[in-house]
């Protein structure tokens, strides 16, 4: 008894935790890899917002004029020196460059329509409504416009042996095409003529 008494009066040995120490250079921060905190959302957002009406609106409209202004003069010089980047649809392609370099390259008879029409009107306003005058100018003017498209006809058939002989077809709307430049007036055409003067025609 005494034995088991000594024992008991023995008091227990405390077991103790070992301290835990903590690193606040490894605590994340959420920021890890980054270098940097993260930006909070309403920051990123507010960083990204751009005003949607200038403060200055005259002076921005008169910015977007003076660009749009500067867009039309250098599609207007592209579509006279034949750039491709600014033609029409109906303008694009080799074979239409071909037709318009054979068109501007003969004399045709349409291309002096227009100012004898004007000619004729003209003379019919200083006729003081005379009745020959009249029946002559029309006479004058009808004839014209058979003569013209008999020869845009003949610079037709011409054109479509050329354009089958190089391109193996002719694109549905040449036959109109070539006839409309053929009536135009030679510096009115647009795309502009290749050659200044008359008889070039392409290989």
């Amino acid at each position: 008894m005494a034995l088991l008494r000594k024992n008991n009066d023995k008091p227990p040995a405390l077991t103790q935790e070992p301290d835990v120490v903590v690193d606040d250079s490894t605590v994340s921060t959420g920021s890890a890899g980054k270098g940097k905190a993260t930006p909070k959302r309403r920051d990123a957002e507010a960083a990204n917002k751009r005003p949607l009406v200038p403060s200055d609106r005259k002076a921005a409209a008169r910015d977007a004029r003076d660009k749009s202004r500067a867009d039309r003069a250098r599609a207007y010089q592209g579509q006279k020196a034949g750039d491709e980047r600014y033609l029409a649809a109906k303008d694009k392609g080799a074979d239409r460059r071909y037709v318009r370099d054979h068109v501007d390259a003969r004399w045709n008879l349409g291309e002096f329509f227009l100012p004898v029409a004007l000619v004729l009107f003209v003379t019919m306003l200083f006729a003081g409504g005379s009745t020959y005058a009249s029946v002559y100018t029309l006479v004058a003017l009808y004839s014209l416009v058979i003569v013209a498209i008999f020869d845009t006809f003949l610079m037709w058939r011409g054109l479509r042996k050329r354009l089958k002989a190089k391109f193996g077809e002719v694109r549905k709307g040449t036959v109109m095409y070539a006839s409309l430049r053929a009536f135009q007036i030679r510096r009115a055409r647009l795309p502009k003529p290749a050659h200044k003067k008359h008889g070039v025609y392409p290989e």
